[in-house]
């Protein structure tokens, strides 16, 4: 029992800015653990940044509600996945070689390639909150449904999709960073992930009023989008990188969390 919760409390300090007031040693053994409750990060996560847009859509049209939103939302982890995704934009963009690649990803320093991903994925996630706040608006009760719904779940299975990931390729680095640490992490952590964020998922989208077979074709959608972009990414940069980094893992999550939104902004279409 210490263990876990031992890993709950990593899961929470590496994924996002919540307070807890615990003390944890982040080794090996601990956050191998930890990442099968990334799913439980996210879904907090994921909790304050709809309750935050949901007010915003009470207060704001839908474009300044949108931008603040995600401010919020960037907030609540600390921007550390963007970070990762300008890094990987940076370092796999260069077309350089292999070390030269993980080199640029290292540097503290932001580069061209890095600035151009960041605003052209802050561009499509704004204008996609933008679309889901305007249908809250036009939708009073299924519109706050919809838009709760789309915030929570891409943030929950975006995080849940980093196990996933850590699970499917070896890391490029296993000897430092976060390689070492989640090392460990392999199918037997990724399953029980899983199996969490669908029943998070489905115990979310009923508090919020959404019926059962709408919640499991929500759900199958997420998982979809999920596995199918991220699967596509962790493919492309295992190949480029010879296997993935702490930085990879951030854009990943960016990257599917991006397409779960806009997966759901679809299918209200």
């Amino acid at each position: 029992m210490k263990r876990h919760a031992q890993a709950i409390a990593a899961a929470f300090q590496f994924l996002t800015r919540i307070p807890v007031p615990v003390s944890v040693p982040f080794e090996r053994h601990v956050l191998s653990l930890a990442s099968v409750y990334f799913p439980l990060a996210g879904t907090a996560i994921g909790l304050l940044a709809a309750a935050w847009s949901w007010l915003l859509a009470q207060l704001l049209p839908a474009g300044p509600a949108a931008v603040l939103s995600l401010a919020g939302w960037l907030a609540l982890s600390g921007g550390l996945h963007m970070d990762g995704w300008m890094d990987t934009a940076d370092g796999v963009l260069s077309h350089r070689s292999r070390e030269k690649m993980l080199e640029i990803m290292k540097d503290s320093r932001v580069g061209a390639m890095g600035v151009l991903a960041a605003v052209l994925l802050l561009f499509l996630k704004i204008t996609i909150l933008m679309e889901l706040f305007t249908y809250s608006n036009l939708s009073v009760n299924s519109g706050s449904s919809a838009l709760i719904a789309a915030v929570l779940l891409s943030s929950l299975w975006s995080r849940t999709w980093m196990t996933v990931a850590m699970a499917c390729w070896r890391p490029a680095t296993p000897d430092s960073g976060l390689g070492r640490l989640f090392s460990g992490v392999n199918y037997r952590g990724a399953v029980p992930a899983v199996i969490l964020a669908v029943f998070l998922s489905l115990i979310a989208l009923m508090i919020i009023g959404i019926n059962l077979k709408e919640a499991l074709i929500l759900i199958a959608l997420c998982v979809f989008a999920a596995f199918i972009v991220g699967g596509v990414m962790g493919i492309w940069l295992n190949r480029k990188l010879g296997g993935l980094t702490g930085d990879t893992y951030g854009a990943m999550n960016e990257a599917v969390e991006a397409a779960v939104l806009l997966a759901i902004l679809l299918l209200l279409l």
